[in-house]
């Protein structure tokens, strides 16, 4: 039976969002409708919002979740109702061509729900945000995207592992290979950036390297690992992170800012067969020029990171246990619990670079 719940939309480019009622229909096969417990305010909400993703409007907002399988569809056997879980948008589906040849973190035909939630007043379909749409009391999504993990864990904690604290924490360790004893640099210390720097330090690398414009992000980098903070804004960040490594640049640097200026800091600032990995979201009008004969000299690799590169399956729950022992400070990245009413407030403070992350709480 199909339910009415209460949901964050965003009806046309760059309004305000509105709290309405929506339409969640009964699980159909390969799907879970979920009670939505939490939910993260997260950058590409606000990017779907002013249509930097697409023009398929109304968006249902929100993606961020954790809560509890309500009910399930014919054929799900991977989740059951009353399972805690964590929502991602990596729901493999274990044929393309990435799947079949043993990569299934990079799956080209990732699983969404093939029913859609309509608004209530005037049967509208919605699309949802990443596929999940979990702005809302209760959200309709593929089951492959519900991925167990233990039920004790704060809600609003393991829920941003469903994306910017693993894209960070992703792009440090199973992207840039970051281990033990290495150096690492990570520009830019929003949420994706200090999620990268904890991974970093849960990886055992020595020498960790914040660098940013902001001081109060540097000073909540030091919390999470950093070891050394470059402040961007009276320092150069190249010749910087180089003193602070030798004379040679760091073993991997992580751009979490997405501009072409700063991976071109990068770039010079890695040392010889280091790695480089972009994490941060460019815009499409977003060019970068790099001397081949730099780049051919340098060796490493320069890579892009899709989601921290993870296998939810694989990494939630093992992230979560590593939660549980307080060996990664989740609630860190907390910095507010708010309402469904709240977003648009939200996105204010984030633009502001006031919260790592506010979270409706539910």
């Amino acid at each position: 039976m199909s339910q009415t719940v209460k949901a964050v939309i965003a009806r046309s480019k760059g309004a305000d969002v509105e709290v309405v009622d929506i339409v969640v229909p009964a699980p159909g096969p390969g799907e879970a409708v979920v009670q939505v417990h939490s939910c993260g305010v997260c950058h590409t909400d606000l990017h779907y919002r002013e249509g930097g993703i697409n023009d398929e409007f109304p968006f249902l907002l929100g993606h961020e979740a954790a809560g509890v399988v309500e009910s399930v569809g014919e054929g799900v056997t991977d989740v059951e109702p009353g399972d805690f879980v964590i929502l991602n948008w990596r729901a493999v589906c274990g044929q393309c061509r990435a799947c079949l040849k043993g990569k299934p973190q990079y799956c080209f035909d990732t699983h969404n729900a093939t029913q859609k939630m309509t608004l209530a007043d005037t049967g509208e379909e919605l699309t949802p945000a990443l596929g999940i749409g979990a702005f809302a009391e209760k959200t309709l999504v593929a089951a492959g995207q519900c991925t167990k993990v233990d039920g004790e864990a704060d809600a609003a904690a393991v829920g941003l592992l469903g994306c910017g604290v693993m894209a960070g924490f992703g792009a440090a360790v199973n992207t840039g290979e970051i281990t033990r004893g290495e150096s690492i640099a990570v520009i830019g210390c929003g949420g994706v950036g200090n999620a990268a720097i904890a991974g970093a330090k849960v990886a055992g690398a020595t020498t960790i390297i914040a660098v940013d414009r902001d001081q109060r992000k540097l000073e909540i980098a030091k919390g999470f690992g950093a070891t050394h903070t470059v402040d961007a804004s009276s320092e150069d960040t190249v010749e910087r992170i180089r003193e602070l490594t030798g004379g040679f640049g760091a073993d991997v640097v992580v751009e979490a800012v997405g501009l072409p200026e700063t991976y071109e800091q990068a770039f010079y600032a890695r040392d010889l067969a280091g790695r480089v990995v972009l994490v941060g979201v460019p815009t499409p009008d977003k060019e970068v020029t790099l001397p081949m004969i730099e780049i051919f000299g340098r060796g490493g690799a320069l890579k892009s990171s899709w989601y921290g590169d993870c296998l939810p399956s694989r990494d939630f729950p093992m992230l979560v246990d590593l939660y549980r022992q307080g060996r990664f400070d989740l609630d860190a990245f907390v910095t507010e619990r708010i309402g469904l009413g709240d977003i648009e407030s939200a996105f204010d403070k984030m633009h502001g670079g006031e919260v790592l992350r506010s979270v409706v709480v539910l």
